[in-house]
């Protein structure tokens, strides 16, 4: 089930209201002349009196970055020939015909270079991301305008009626009828940057940085519904813990057919930089086989940490429990634990406490975030430690004994233990919740230091 992404901050907001502002499909200047790049597909290319040289096949862009591309040039087809016209050689390109300054043609067979992009081949029909709405899409058409001298690509259709305008008569095709078009700057996009005769990976072109903005949350739905290629793309340019944050996210069915579907040591990387919990919950979804597999991939101590986790069944304390535990001595400081925990903020989500354990490595008290805060940095933690007792269960502990050991605390945590008191995880109150009700995805609750 889809989860419902937080609320943007009033910031947020404020950064997307200035960015439309900018946007080109906000003049109407540019939308009034809006040329459809499907429609063009088979019009007349015609030289300055008027003559038809060719037809036309599709339109080039090459992306550098540029929140609209610049049009490179077009795909002429001149009787058995496929010819490239680059732009300076186009005098207009008009919704129904382009028109050439001269027919000075260079006649050799178009081979696309490095980094272009034919928008009829690679973009129309293709998934793609709207970074304001938060979804996935599907061009219909693509619109260019000239603006400023300069035809560019300022706009995707992605409505229904306009892909029926296209697959119907000739003469409906030329007629831009904007239906659901989102600005082009709003759109990351993927296109194949193969060969014009073959087929090749799906590349994501000039990352968009509000891409770069959205939550985990967000990122994950997005990644549900991309298509396998656009997924791996997009996987690829986002940095690894922003990727890890998002995966964490996802609904396990689909991560479990993301990791499959990704090499070997690639999907190893990403169980590793993810919180060994959701690591072995993702792990969980997969064969055996698969599993082992992975493990080989993973350097050691994070594998044998894993298999430890997979070794509790779910529905346990054991199977609900994250590792990342912040131990400390009875005689630090206040100040070394809090020098201790900032080392420790990348699983700042997983820490809400520090255990305070003996020479034997056995649980003394655990010491909550709040109490860490208001004490002075020379205080040593034990004198810091007071009521309540810490609430601990072993790996074995059913769910139900769970959620009655949390009722009774009223803590925001339990201490997950071995017989001998010795601390192996923790169970978080957002942990439960997800047990309980893994149809409302993943929870997180805010943490002290964050």
């Amino acid at each position: 089930m889809a989860r419902r992404p937080p609320l943007p901050t009033p910031a947020a907001f404020r950064r997307r209201r200035e960015h439309r502002t900018q946007r080109l499909l906000a003049n109407r200047t540019v939308t009034d002349t809006l040329v459809s790049a499907a429609a063009l597909v088979g019009r007349p290319t015609v030289d300055p009196r008027g003559a038809e040289v060719g037809r036309v096949v599709d339109l080039v862009v090459r992306w550098h970055g540029e929140s609209y591309p610049p049009i490179t040039g077009i795909v002429l087809r001149v009787g058995r020939r496929r010819a490239y016209v680059p732009v300076a050689q186009i005098t207009e390109i008009a919704p129904t015909q382009v028109t050439l300054r001269s027919t000075r043609l260079d006649l050799r067979d178009f081979e696309r270079r490095e980094g272009e992009v034919v928008l009829n081949g690679d973009v129309v029909d293709h998934q793609m991301v709207d970074v304001d709405g938060r979804r996935v899409v599907r061009a219909s058409d693509l619109y260019l305008a000239r603006v400023a001298s300069v035809y560019r690509l300022v706009g995707v259709d992605v409505g229904f009626q306009t892909l029926l305008r296209r697959l119907g008569p000739t003469r409906y095709r030329a007629r831009a009828t904007p239906e659901r078009v989102i600005d082009w700057s709003a759109i990351q996009s993927f296109g194949s940057q193969a060969g014009a005769n073959r087929r090749g990976p799906m590349r994501l072109h000039a990352p968009n940085q509000a891409l770069r903005r959205l939550r985990p949350a967000e990122l994950a739905d997005l990644l549900e519904e991309l298509g396998r290629e656009e997924r791996q793309e997009l996987l690829a340019q986002l940095d690894a813990e922003v990727v890890a944050d998002a995966l964490e996210e996802m609904e396990p069915d689909e991560l479990g057919a993301l990791l499959r579907e990704s090499e070997t040591g690639q999907a190893a990387a990403l169980l590793v930089e993810m919180e060994p919990d959701e690591a072995a919950d993702a792990l969980r979804e997969l064969e055996p086989s698969e599993v082992r597999e992975l493990l080989a991939e993973m350097p050691d101590d994070v594998a044998t940490s894993l298999s430890a986790l997979l070794l509790y069944r779910e529905g346990t304390a054991g199977g609900l429990m994250t590792t990342n535990l912040v131990l400390v001595r009875k005689d630090q400081s206040v100040g070394e634990v809090r020098r201790i925990l900032r080392a420790e903020s990348e699983h700042q989500a997983d820490v809400d406490a520090v255990i305070i354990v003996d020479e034997e490595g056995r649980v003394i008290h655990d010491l909550g975030l709040f109490e860490l805060l208001v004490a002075a940095s020379d205080d040593l933690v034990i004198d810091v430690a007071g009521p309540p007792e810490p609430t601990m269960v072993e790996p074995e502990a059913s769910l139900d004994d769970v959620i009655e050991q949390f009722i009774d605390s009223r803590g925001s945590s339990l201490l997950v233990v071995d017989s001998d008191e010795r601390p192996v995880g923790r169970i978080l109150a957002d942990d439960l919740i997800d047990a309980l009700v893994p149809e409302r995805g993943r929870i997180r609750f805010p943490r002290l230091f964050g």
